[in-house]
């Protein structure tokens, strides 16, 4: 096949132990998943899940052992750090009961959802869509992936996240509001998931501002961690 301008390149993530890597289609991320979160953004912290996407080409990929670069985005004064689990699809599908959730999932890594937050405080106060605040070049930072098999139990599994060798983020995924198989079952009632599909399963208290020069190490127990500096 032939197009009039060149295909953007396939955007992948790289597989601990092997060389073959993860083609990434879309990224979900949930919003205010951990109820300490929640309540530090002024939420109850049990409301109904809510969803936004961010396209696949915001992805910064981190490759194992390395410090990718992360650059201060234009237009904001306040850079903010969420550390979140994420669970990459392998096999797609629609109305996925949350039981069944794990038979549709490829693997789990470590990612950031980056936020511009006076952008996005400003788009909530008008009432419009946060896609300025949210979704940017290298929005999504994110590892290595561990297949599933290999994982533990993830759902146990602490998080955390340090900024200059000090802790920012830490605690645990069994305190998810909304757990990854009741994530699963809610998104694939809206969505027909696809395999590559990337879920960013929310973050827990602690997200503050990071500015140029910081380094940010974050991980989830049994996973490989992620580590950035901020340019």
């Amino acid at each position: 096949m032939s197009y009039v301008i060149p295909a953007p390149a396939q955007v992948s993530v790289p597989v601990v132990g092997r060389q073959e890597r993860f083609p990434v289609c879309r990224i979900y991320c949930v919003g205010r998943n951990y109820v300490a979160h929640a309540q530090e953004m002024g939420f109850t912290g049990r409301e109904p899940p809510f969803f936004f996407i961010k396209p696949a080409d915001t992805a910064l990929v981190v490759e194992p052992g390395q410090t990718a670069t992360l650059r201060y985005p234009s237009l904001t004064k306040d850079f903010h750090h969420e550390i979140e689990l994420v669970a990459a699809i392998g096999t797609g599908g629609k109305n996925i009961k949350a039981a069944d959730a794990r038979k549709h999932i490829w693997g789990y890594g470590v990612g950031l959802d980056m936020t511009r937050r006076d952008l996005q405080g400003e788009q909530k106060k008008l009432g419009r869509p946060w896609c300025i605040g949210k979704t940017f070049d290298e929005a999504c930072p994110i590892g290595a992936l561990t297949p599933a098999a290999q994982a533990g139990d993830i759902e146990q599994a602490g998080i955390w996240l340090q900024v200059n060798g000090e802790d920012r983020q830490r605690s645990d995924v069994s305190k998810l509001i909304w757990s990854i198989g009741e994530i699963i079952e809610l998104l694939s009632t809206a969505w027909e998931l696809k395999p590559g599909d990337l879920i960013y399963t929310g973050t827990p208290e602690g997200v503050a501002a990071v500015m140029p020069g910081d380094t940010l190490e974050g991980g989830v127990a049994g996973l490989a961690s992620i580590r950035l500096k901020v340019a």
